[in-house]
């Protein structure tokens, strides 16, 4: 048999082989089931959702509550909340905040809320609170947290990050990066958390 025929030979088995494991790893991937019912979730623009953690409790250090008191995540726990992690300085944080609010104001009441949590500087704390009003139209209230412990304890590894909690506290999911909150697919992601915790 000639040697470019042989080496034709060879590598189409090669790629043959690969394609067949590729597409076993994927079969059975597909084919996992969710440790959670919410996993199903996980598509589209939330396939990006992390579920690593969760059933964690929420624990960690002490920030600024709006009207200047120092709270917890502890301390907010009775409802299901979205926890974003933001600062001034961080442009996908500007895009993502107004569909923030949009699903503040779809959802926000006595079963859900959005905590907006800034990492500016305490120097900065009047300027993160008007960029605030401006990217969210007024709907969120500044939660601040200028020592950065909070995205230690929380195991942020960047900016934005949103962590899902239900009311019991436990985390649901996170999600790192720049994500559109208001979409349809968010929006039924934070109904279906709403009718677990009821």
């Amino acid at each position: 048999m000639p040697q470019k025929m042989t080496r034709t030979l060879i590598i189409g088995m090669l790629l043959a082989l690969g394609g067949a494991i590729v597409y076993v790893l994927s079969s059975a991937s597909a084919g996992r089931e969710p440790d959670t019912p919410l996993e199903r979730f996980a598509t589209g623009p939330l396939a990006g959702l992390d579920f690593a953690y969760a059933g964690e409790l929420i624990e960690g250090a002490e920030f600024i509550a709006p009207d200047g008191s120092v709270t917890s995540m502890p301390a907010l726990r009775g409802k299901a909340l979205l926890v974003n992690l933001w600062a001034t300085w961080c442009g996908p944080c500007e895009r993502e905040m107004p569909t923030l609010a949009a699903l503040q104001t779809a959802r926000g009441g006595e079963a859900f809320n959005v905590i907006a949590i800034s990492v500016d500087a305490e120097e900065d704390r009047d300027h993160a609170r008007s960029e605030l009003a401006r990217w969210s139209g007024g709907v969120l209230e500044l939660y601040h947290a200028p020592d950065f412990k909070i995205t230690y304890d929380m195991g942020a590894r960047g900016f934005p990050t949103s962590v899902l909690y239900n009311a019991k506290g436990e985390e649901i999911a996170r999600y790192a990066g720049e994500l559109d909150w208001s979409s349809f697919e968010a929006v039924a992601l934070i109904d279906a958390v709403i009718a677990a915790d009821r």
